[in-house]
């Protein structure tokens, strides 16, 4: 290997760790039986951590949630995004370029104003047509998809404009020059054409309503969608929960983006007429494994047979293990601590403990809050209060006490102001 190759594989081999090194690691911590999301130490192979996300329930409403406004964003952004398309494409060059920059816009402005004016321009609606709180103009949901979709149109219409670009108008010409009306020419000739755009714009619809946060967040109000309730989950802690979330959809990734390179590959195969010469394509069976759906198939098989595998592991036995081995650690480090604080410091075996302290409490505190206070102690019992002695018959000394411990030597007279005394 030469200096340059030698350069080229470590800078590859640098690019893809930080690319893919955070997933890769995410991955692993999914399958750590500790309740930090860690790779070292490796504690227990477990598959628990998918079980805690599905028994969250405020994840699973949000998801449930976040699936609805998807869909209804994709109804709505994608028409719109097509039909600023098509008027983008059927204008003059100066007039497109303003209602360009128009359409635009949204996508530039920060989620944040979107999502506060989405709430304020909504609520002036309501109070203009004298709709109470419980309309829709307040629900969270209905806000968040007309937020969402304001912006999220926008890359849609960059998806039409992109198509639109290798479209020849011709042929639309062609078709109202024969008898056509305009709908039949959208339906027969255009709406053909744009057909993968509209895909990959409903796609990435989703996927755009799904991931957003900036607006959804204010849109949202008091519901929850997935990434909302994800956000709060992260900031009130984190476990590895949030690892096998990520493991599921890394997986449905890697199905749709298979069977979408075997889609790609067999329309290119298709095209060019290979497949005829193909062996591949030949036979029965492999024709069928290398559709897309065939592809789709398996690894949907492929992807059942391991979770059927991984819930029949049981990780209990490990688990207990694991926890027997850091409490014994726990004891010895314990021990250890005792053996090394000095004599002087530690309580005394019975009976003459200082004031204030517990015995033989190991607290770098000294004992000051008492040794109830210790992990798994059960407070002590309070001592029980000594018999007061008997008051010695006051002596004819000029009203002063002996013996008496007030810090005034009895000079008001003994025993008269001690409580419930009689005067």
């Amino acid at each position: 290997m030469t200096g340059d190759g030698a350069f080229a594989a470590g800078f590859s081999l640098l690019f893809f760790a930080f690319l893919f090194g955070p997933l890769i690691i995410m991955v692993i911590t999914a399958f750590n039986s500790s309740a930090f999301p860690r790779v070292t130490p490796w504690e227990c192979f477990t598959t628990d951590w998918f079980g805690v996300l599905i028994d969250n329930q405020r994840l699973m409403a949000g998801l449930v949630t976040s699936i609805g406004i998807g869909i209804g964003v994709v109804a709505l952004a994608v028409p719109v995004g097509l039909a600023g398309a098509l008027a983008l494409s059927e204008i003059g060059p100066r007039l497109r370029s303003a209602l360009y920059a128009v359409l635009i816009t949204p996508i530039l402005i920060p989620g944040v104003v979107l999502g506060i004016s989405t709430i304020v321009f909504w609520g002036g609606v309501a109070r203009g047509l004298g709709v109470g709180y419980g309309s829709g103009f307040y629900n969270g949901i209905f806000l968040t998809l007309l937020g969402q979709a304001t912006f999220i149109s926008a890359y849609a219409m960059l998806i039409f404009m992109a198509r639109l670009q290798r479209f020849d108008p011709t042929l639309t010409e062609a078709a109202l020059d024969l008898g056509a009306t305009p709908g039949q020419a959208f339906r027969r000739i255009m709406l053909p054409f744009l057909k993968p755009a509209i895909a990959s714009a409903a796609f990435l619809t989703l996927l755009a309503s799904f991931e957003n946060y900036n607006t959804t967040v204010f849109t949202i109000l008091s519901d929850n969608t997935f990434t909302t309730a994800l956000a709060s989950k992260v900031r009130h802690g984190t476990d590895p929960s949030l690892s096998a979330l990520a493991v599921i959809i890394i997986g449905l990734t890697l199905i749709g983006a298979m069977v979408h390179e075997a889609h790609v590959r067999r329309q290119e195969l298709l095209r060019t007429g290979r497949p005829r010469a193909s062996r591949l394509y030949a036979n029965p069976v492999a024709r069928v494994l290398t559709h897309p759906a065939g592809v789709g198939a398996v690894l949907v098989l492929l992807a059942a047979g391991l979770i059927w595998q991984g819930s029949r592991h049981d990780s209990t036995a490990c688990i207990a293990q694991i926890e027997a081995d850091k409490r014994a650690l726990q004891e010895q480090l314990r021990q250890e601590q005792r053996r090394a604080t000095p004599p002087a410091l530690q309580a005394p075996a019975g009976g003459g403990a200082a004031p204030g302290a517990a015995s033989g409490n190991p607290s770098p505190f000294g004992g000051a809050f008492g040794g109830g206070l210790r992990p798994g102690d059960s407070p002590a019992p309070a001592p029980a209060p000594a018999p007061a002695p008997a008051p010695a018959p006051k002596e004819n000394d000029g009203g002063a006490a002996p013996g008496n411990p007030s810090p005034f030597g009895g000079a008001f007279g003994g025993d008269a102001l001690r409580p419930g005394a009689r005067p």
